[in-house]
């Protein structure tokens, strides 16, 4: 069993919402912005910034910098690297504090461990998911942690989740990836000859008419593990 990260294990599109809220609180310019459009704006930043630090354009730290300062662009106001760094910490430690598991993602990984091996395959830097893997709790029931940083190819590439196979000791046809990107995770899972299942639980329109298995929710553990007895 393979799974995202990302806003599939770990809660990070809330999480993200309730640190940037505790920021806005104390932040002016913030406060200009309803907290939906500075979460909005922020998710889309960081899809534009990240692809930088897995092409090694940037460090993770110049990225979290940059997506502040254009943050603050797009509210009207120029701030410069500093104020934009100082921006990116203070948000940083709330969202360290705040973090948290996907509901039932640890009851999940507790009772598919018992009869199964599970991987994550994930983009981001190394150092960054082991330490957020751990601070959640779930790294007992994690088997192996393939991350693009490592690996030097991201998902959606098929050679990440080939690697992933070799580490979890599977062919394609004994895996299923479940992850909530419908390019990276779906797709990319898909190209490398293995069953994918959707992680919609924003209840997302399907980008095109791709027959896969979705899932709502991990709350609900005997159904999950239904759809995952399926044939492919």
């Amino acid at each position: 069993m393979l799974f995202d990260f990302d806003d599939t294990l770990f809660d990070h599109s809330l999480t993200c919402r309730a640190a940037l809220g505790r920021l806005r609180a104390s932040t002016p310019f913030l406060r200009r912005l309803p907290l939906d459009t500075v979460w909005r704006e922020y998710s889309r930043l960081l899809e534009e910034v990240h692809p930088d630090v897995l092409a090694g354009l940037r460090s993770i730290d110049e990225a979290r910098t940059e997506r502040f300062r254009r943050l603050g662009f797009l509210a009207g106001v120029s701030i410069g690297v500093e104020e934009a760094s100082e921006l990116s910490h203070r948000y940083r430690s709330h969202y360290q504090r705040l973090r948290r598991p996907v509901p039932g993602v640890p009851q999940l990984l507790r009772r598919l461990h018992a009869r199964a091996v599970l991987g994550i395959v994930t983009n981001n830097e190394r150092a960054e998911q082991e330490e957020k893997l751990t601070a959640l709790g779930l790294s007992p029931w994690i088997d192996a942690l393939v991350v693009s940083q490592d690996v030097g190819v991201s998902k959606p590439d098929p050679r990440i989740f080939a690697i992933a196979l070799d580490r979890v000791g599977a062919s394609p046809s004994e895996a299923v990836m479940i992850g909530d990107s419908w390019e990276s995770d779906v797709r990319g899972a898909q190209a490398a000859g293995i069953r994918a299942i959707w992680f919609n639980r924003f209840g997302k329109t399907r980008p095109d008419r791709l027959e896969v298995d979705e899932l709502r929710s991990f709350r609900a553990p005997s159904q999950i593990e239904r759809i995952l007895s399926a044939s492919r």
